[in-house]
């Protein structure tokens, strides 16, 4: 599941801060086998990058409204795995890619010309990208956190919220299968 020398790139990036409890806890499934975290286990993940490409990225972006009168929604968590035969040997944010052409992340929006862009920079400075989801907070803490020490189909409930119209998926393992 996790390469065993894993590399952070950008910890002091500003989305950082969210990305650190999740690979905490993709430590912790790692170690145990039988350890459940909010419906996800070892053996789930596990079989999800296993049937990726052997190299590829997986993209997530997350957005949230801020409290002013225009409801601008800025970027709360950016995140990019990359992922050589199903381990994941590379973590980063956004931030490490305004370097390529993406505007910053304060200026990223939920958009699909932003969306695009930042798959095409990943795909030309990183590899492939097998996923992209691309959601605001509150779907993706329904996603992440729903469940509880009972494995549950995070495929299944992820397909889901697309269908609502509540995320968005993209990349090359999106148009070939389905979660």
């Amino acid at each position: 599941m996790l390469a065993e020398e894993l590399h952070i790139v950008d910890a002091d990036a500003p989305s950082w801060p969210l990305i650190r409890p999740l690979l905490n806890n993709a430590m912790l499934l790692e170690r145990n086998d039988t350890f459940v975290w909010h419906g996800w286990n070892k053996a789930q993940v596990t079989t999800f990058l296993a049937h990726l490409p052997a190299h590829c990225t997986i993209l997530v972006g997350v957005w949230s409204a801020s409290e002013n009168e225009q409801q601008q929604e800025h970027l709360v968590l950016s995140c990019v795995c990359e992922i050589v035969n199903g381990e994941i040997q590379t973590v980063r944010t956004f931030e490490t890619l305004t370097d390529a052409g993406l505007p910053s992340s304060q200026e990223l929006e939920p958009s699909s010309e932003h969306a695009l862009e930042l798959m095409r920079v990943v795909r030309q400075t990183i590899a492939p990208v097998a996923w992209a989801l691309f959601t605001e907070k509150a779907t993706w803490d329904e996603w992440v956190y729903s469940g509880n020490e009972n494995v549950i189909d995070k495929g299944a409930l992820l397909a889901s919220l697309a269908a609502q119209g509540r995320c968005v998926l993209m990349g090359s393992q999106a148009r070939n299968h389905h979660l």
